[in-house]
């Protein structure tokens, strides 16, 4: 399938994907009992868009060009003309699951952070096409040569929602400390330790003025690190919200009515039903065109498709084996980008070594077939329990994942984290589908009779992330392994991961990295998210990485901790896709998200138009 089809009119049918049979019987549509918004009124005409408003000079101070992948700011964006028409209209968008609204940054969890960055909130930098950080509540920042500071400049010509008044620094600093101390952003522990709120005493921040503050560390921070929690529209994304409010309402209160920076403000919401926003006027970087947007949950691929065929939906998560039917809609549009999202398996359990505490994890057991009772990676006993993760790879069959349920829109990949850095990684990482090898190799290891695993996927609004999921299911089954697919919101799942807890294997969805070291910081003691792996050479070796400044470094430090995973097969990959955003004939399909690092959803709504 051409994939020069991506980010054009996608209007003559594709014929539909024969799907696994094993597929097919475990996904048979039914009717749903989700609720779907009503029927849209028809959108006015849209107007001839507005010209672009002259952009300011970027600061120049900032000396970042000589280092490679150092941040580079750009001009200010400044607001759209006052003469454009009012925002008009609903824009009706059907998401997977939304979860319980919250807003402030101590009580809300992915998946909800994707979705709370997509409309209200926003980051200090935004992701461009090329994986590099753009100016958005950050104006500039400075780093000084060795990398131990950073000086950071905030727009002065922002407004909080519900008349809170201006955003300053002050709000800046409490925002961010919020996303430490409630230690549920997966980046929670690294931010905090970054801006010295973990009380380590490795940082200190300062505030300058409203509208600047500089950061001190006593060890180098790469650049690609600071801009994974500092983002906007992304699972591990930061907001600004409003101290004031916070101060007044209480954390709770404040967190479901939020104040914070974004082109839609919240206005209404039920758990498990609907997030509705209405469009800030006048807004710093864009008014929307829209006049409201909703996010309607809504579980099941078959009840978004139908209210995207009724009309009720204009757009929304859409199943790669959706698209013929998408694209028989009358006037309906698919907009596509490639690296939207890489699927991945996470293997739990492998908890060698210490905490960071220094106790021991209380979750390890190495009864388990995968995990080593022996943390020696020359011993026996790790020999064979490598042995079994390697055959439950090979047992996978990658290219008919891609083929089938991907509807060709993706590639394989066998080791996480490398999307967008293909073209450096290592050419051996390939698992051939071999099921017969796969067989011997678990007779070899002593489990000829196989062995239990609970498999769980992790639900968090991707292509067929719960379809692959049962695949692979599938796949094990066919050598002799019992799974056990646990179906649960990954809201429900994801405190047992982060505090190391879960036996069991998961299928997880991740964006792009902006660089490969960042997503194996999920395999560090430090982490506040896990993968479920730990071992000490990974921690040695990854936080080595870390500390590097000098590109080269990074590289090779990233390239000799994936060949490890790699020959440990302690991780894996499943497939890169592309990320498909369908449009209805009310909404124009062509718009700017407004951050490229996470692909899987669509963001930017407040450029969407009128048709």
């Amino acid at each position: 399938m051409s994939k020069s089809r991506l980010g054009l009119r996608m209007s003559r049918n594709i014929p539909r994907a024969i799907v696994l049979l094993f597929v097919v019987l475990l996904f048979a549509c039914g009717s749903s009992a989700t609720s779907e918004p009503a029927p849209a009124a028809k959108a006015p005409a849209a107007k001839a868009p507005a010209a672009k408003a002259k952009e300011k000079a970027a600061p120049s101070a900032v000396k970042a060009t000589a280092v490679p992948g150092r941040p580079t700011p750009l001009p200010k964006v400044t607001a759209s003309p006052a003469g454009r028409a009012k925002p008009s209209g609903t824009l009706n968008h059907g998401v997977a699951e939304t979860g319980v609204f919250q807003g402030h940054p101590t009580e809300v969890s992915s998946p909800r952070i994707q979705y709370m960055s997509s409309s209200v909130g926003e980051g200090l930098v935004t992701i461009g096409r090329d994986l590099g950080p753009n100016p958005m509540i950050a104006t500039s920042w400075e780093i000084s040569d060795d990398f131990l500071e950073w000086t950071w400049t905030i727009r002065d010509d922002v407004e909080f929602h519900k008349g809170y008044g201006h955003m300053t620094t002050e709000d800046v600093i409490y925002s961010l400390k919020g996303f430490y101390e409630g230690a549920k952003l997966a980046r929670a522990g690294i931010l905090g330790n970054y801006y010295g709120f973990d009380d380590k005493g490795d940082s200190t921040t300062t505030v300058i003025d409203d509208y600047s503050y500089v950061v001190t560390n006593s060890k180098p921070w790469v650049p690609a690190t600071v801009n994974e929690f500092s983002r906007n529209a992304a699972g591990v994304s930061v907001w600004i919200v409003s101290k004031k409010q916070s101060q007044e309402l209480g954390a709770g209160k404040a967190s479901v009515d939020i104040a914070s920076t974004g082109p839609w403000e919240v206005v209404d919401h039920e758990s498990g039903s609907y997030w509705k926003f209405k469009a800030v006027e006048g807004h710093w970087r864009q008014t929307p065109y829209f006049d409201e947007l909703i996010y309607w949950s809504i579980p099941e691929e078959s009840a978004r498709v139908a209210g995207f065929q009724t009309g009720n939906l204009d757009m929304f998560t859409m199943a790669f084996d959706s698209l013929p039917t998408v694209e028989a809609v009358e006037g309906a549009v698919v907009t596509g980008w490639p690296n939207g999202g890489q699927a991945g398996l996470n293997f739990y359990g492998q908890y060698y070594g210490k905490m960071k505490d220094g106790s021991d994890y209380p979750a390890y057991d190495c009864t388990q077939a995968w995990v080593s009772c022996d943390m020696d990676i020359e011993s026996d006993e790790w020999a064979k329990a490598v042995q079994v993760r390697k055959a439950m790879n090979i047992a996978i069959d990658r290219q008919t994942l891609v083929d089938e349920l991907l509807s060709g829109f993706g590639r394989v990949q066998s080791v996480r984290d490398w999307m967008g850095h293909d073209h450096r990684q290592n050419p051996d990482w390939n698992y051939e589908y071999n099921p017969e090898l796969a067989k011997q190799m678990l007779v070899d290891a002593g489990y000829g009779d196989g062995f239990e695993i609970t498999l769980t996927p992790a639900i968090r609004g991707a292509p067929a992330e719960v379809e692959s999921c049962h695949a692979v299911a599938n796949y094990w089954e066919q050598i002799g392994i019992s799974v056990k697919v646990q179906n649960l919101p990954y809201a429900t799942i994801r405190p047992e991961l982060i505090t190391r807890q879960y036996n069991g294997i998961t299928c997880l969805t991740v964006s792009s990295r902006l660089s490969p070291i960042i997503g194996a910081s999920n395999y560090t003691t430090d982490s506040t998210y896990s993968y479920g792996t730990h071992h000490p050479w990974l921690d040695e070796h990854i936080w080595d990485t870390q500390k590097q400044v000098e590109q080269s470094a990074i590289e090779a430090g990233e390239l000799e901790v994936y060949n490890f995973i790699w020959e440990n097969s302690m991780a894996a990959s499943l497939y890169v896709h592309d990320g498909l955003w369908p449009a209805g004939p009310r909404v124009d399909p062509v718009w700017e998200p407004t951050d490229f690092s996470d692909m899987k959803a669509p963001s930017g709504f407040e450029y969407v138009k009128h048709r």
